[in-house]
């Protein structure tokens, strides 16, 4: 079953923006591409390192660190030097409320 926890407002994330928030013992990177919510834990799979502060290149978010990327919709190694995939997380809009899904 899917709990979903409210992480920020709309207004908090404008579009191409991206927010780092601590929620429930994870950072959670959520990222607004077009209005549209993606969210993924904000730790490479392959060091470590926070994925949010590295670019975005359309759905593709490269690490800062060694240049891996990953796909913000699924959490998808798109380049080495990773080869785990990123945790995902659904995300949907409650009114003004941005909300996380974990799965219990």
């Amino acid at each position: 079953m899917t709990r979903f926890v409210t992480i920020a407002n709309v207004s908090e994330i404008g579009p191409g923006d991206r927010e780092v928030f601590d929620v429930e013992e994870h950072y959670i990177a959520v990222f607004n591409v077009d209005g549209t919510y993606y969210a993924i834990e904000d730790v490479c799979t392959h060091d470590d390192g926070p994925l949010a502060d590295g670019e975005l290149y359309g759905f593709q978010i490269e690490c800062p660190r060694h240049g891996a990327r990953f796909d913000i919709r699924t959490g998808a190694v798109l380049s080495m030097p990773a080869v785990i995939p990123v945790p995902r997380y659904d995300v949907r809009v409650e009114g003004d409320e941005i909300q996380i899904g974990f799965e219990d």
